[in-house]
């Protein structure tokens, strides 16, 4: 019987990976002083739903596993509490790190499906809109588009908040909102510069 001819990889990894997610983490973000202790992991209480570990996710940056890393979930599972990164014993940034990783994905329109990055984008469109987050706008627009049988479910707590005034029925912008989109309009001249 012959065997089969090997198959060569189509491409080596990509050994600049990690200087890339370090520079848009940040150059503070210590990504680079990982030592693979598994502390952010066993920190995080959204670990469970996520597909790799932050310990895990970071050898996979080494490694140059670029495609496996910007397709993660994990990023979009982080909920910047920031306990894993006060717990590192290297002070690494995570959370920044989850940003970058994000921002890296969305650029490269690359995710592992979109009610991460349409939640994300709806609230970044209230900030820009009224400078602060417009929860019941928000929740509403999210449940529409991507959980519209879930919505009977959450409704009576929404109202149960809004009862108690713990919830605005209608959005207020803050007081200089256009300062607010000047500061957000260099940020983002910035990042395109970095």
């Amino acid at each position: 019987m012959a065997s089969a001819a090997p198959v060569a990889p189509t491409s080596g990894p990509d050994l600049g990976f990690l200087g890339e997610v370090a520079a848009a983490a940040g150059r503070m973000s210590r990504l680079e002083m990982c030592i693979q202790c598994g502390t952010c992991g066993g920190s995080c209480p959204s670990a469970a739903e996520m597909d790799h570990t932050p310990r895990m996710l970071f050898a996979m940056i080494r490694a140059g596993m670029r495609e496996e890393v910007i397709r993660s979930n994990t990023p979009w599972m982080c909920v910047s509490c920031y306990f894993c990164a006060v717990r590192c014993p290297q002070d690494v940034h995570i959370p920044d790190v989850m940003y970058a990783l994000k921002a890296m994905a969305t650029r490269a329109g690359q995710y592992p499906d979109a009610t991460a990055p349409d939640f994300s984008r709806t609230f970044v469109d209230n900030i820009h809109t009224y400078g602060r987050s417009f929860e019941v706008g928000l929740i509403a627009r999210h449940y529409l588009r991507h959980y519209m049988t879930r919505l009977p479910g959450v409704a009576p707590m929404g109202l149960g908040m809004l009862a108690k005034g713990r919830l605005g029925f209608r959005p207020k912008r803050i007081h200089d909102v256009h300062g607010l989109r000047a500061i957000l309009k260099r940020a983002e001249e910035l990042e395109v510069l970095a």
